[in-house]
């Protein structure tokens, strides 16, 4: 029998421009401040997922690091720009935005968070150094080299992200700076993301890029046996079909299911991560799956997941996405952020920052042998139920949404959907 192995790596760069204008100790994960980062984090996964199923085929992004990249631009973000990052990434900072999560309690300070998050980082970093699997979080910070930024900001995100400050001379090197920056990613990528950031985007009003990568690699607790993979037909959301080489095996899993769906968890060995699968009944049914897609009715959906005997069918497939995020996310609240009034005087002393790009791309391939997955984003900113007694048998034949989550804190790492396992 094959191990099933799943790696996935994550790159999230942050590119600061000016405006015109002119190793700490690893904490506890598991309290109420950790909990509401979470949730936080998770409900923003959602609500971008909302935003971007909007495109035609398949999808495949990585909200954590989003977030963890926007949050240590947060760190730098003050005033009504903080307050908008704040509510539109569900950052628990503010009363409003435990308002909105139907949370409880006081909220955080930006020093308290940055503290939180950073901890839930080190935290995957720590497990993820077991032989049961490979887990690492890494934060880097690219500042123009005769550019003064606060030691307030960057000792706060090399302390809690782990984000060391290097120098590159974005103002008469911009092409070389790119390239550096690019090789970063790659390294912390595998090699699946390569030339993230493209020709022109980075330039003399560049002032710093902070980039983000997870990577995990992990075999399936239970695994596939190649010599069961089967072609078999696909159906598409127009109805047509597609043959696809399906994996095949009857073992126990988390299974739920509802009037609608059914919910599949396929954990990796030690059982504290894992791959959920959301697929709905009806063959045609992925568009209202993901109508309801809402943090509330995931959380319901997982926690009904109970252990019993399966029978799984889930197709190999491979896909790559990349996103210009900022007009997503300035419709989703943050327009400030991108604008030339944006304050992150918290980075500088002074308002002469604005975030003027945000660009994610992710990898994902699934196969007998396992999963690999990379992501990468990119953020520049210028100068200015109980289931039936019968074995349940749950056959991904048609569209569905999957998850790569961390069953400690609950974190969605990876998040996408299948239209076509063929392309």
């Amino acid at each position: 029998m094959t191990a099933r192995r799943i790696t996935l790596a994550v790159m999230l760069v942050l590119s600061v421009t000016g405006c015109s204008l002119g190793g700490t100790q690893v904490r506890e994960t598991t309290g109420a401040a950790a909990k509401s980062t979470v949730k936080g984090n998770n409900q923003f996964a959602l609500q971008l997922y909302q935003k971007l199923r909007g495109g035609e085929g398949n999808l495949f992004f990585s909200p954590y690091s989003i977030s963890t990249a926007l949050a240590m631009t947060y760190a730098g973000a003050r005033g009504e720009t903080a307050e908008q990052m704040a509510e539109t990434l569900r950052f628990p900072t503010s009363a409003d935005v435990l308002d909105k999560m139907g949370i409880s309690g006081a909220a955080l300070t930006q020093q308290e968070f940055a503290e939180v998050f950073g901890a839930i980082i080190k935290d995957l970093n720590a497990r993820g150094g077991t032989e049961k699997y490979e887990l690492r979080v890494a934060n880097a910070l690219w500042g123009q080299q005769d550019y003064r930024f606060l030691p307030s900001f960057t000792s706060l995100v090399e302390a809690e992200y782990g984000g060391k400050l290097q120098a590159l001379d974005f103002v008469t090197a911009a092409e070389q700076a790119r390239q550096t920056i690019n090789a970063w990613v790659e390294k912390q990528t595998n090699g699946k993301i390569k030339d993230l950031i493209s020709r022109g985007v980075l330039n003399a009003m560049t002032r710093l890029v902070l980039t983000n990568a997870i990577y995990f690699k992990g075999n399936w607790a239970r695994q596939f046996e190649p010599d069961r993979t089967q072609e078999a037909p696909f159906t598409l959301t127009d109805g047509k079909k597609v043959q696809v080489p399906m994996m095949n095996q009857k073992a126990s899993f988390g299974y739920a299911e509802t009037e609608h769906l059914q919910v599949l968890e396929l954990p990796y060995v030690g059982e504290e991560l894992s791959m959920v699968i959301l697929l709905p009944k009806e063959t045609n049914g992925i568009a209202t799956l993901e109508e309801q897609l809402r943090a509330e009715d995931l959380a319901l959906w997982v926690k009904r997941v109970r252990k019993r005997e399966v029978i799984v069918s889930v197709p190999k497939f491979e896909m790559t996405s990349k996103f210009s995020l900022e007009r997503v996310l300035a419709s989703m609240g943050m327009p400030l952020a991108f604008s030339r009034g944006a304050d992150f005087s918290g980075m500088t002393g002074r308002r002469d920052l604005f975030i003027s790009a945000v660009i994610h791309q992710a990898y994902v391939d699934v196969n007998e042998e396992g999963t690999e997955a990379a992501a990468a984003t990119a953020v520049t900113m210028r100068l200015t139920s109980i289931g039936p007694d019968r074995t349940p048998v749950f056959r991904a034949d048609h569209p569905f949404i999957f998850m790569i989550r961390d069953v400690k804190s609950g974190s969605i790492l990876f998040l996408g959907r299948v239209l076509n396992p063929k392309t």
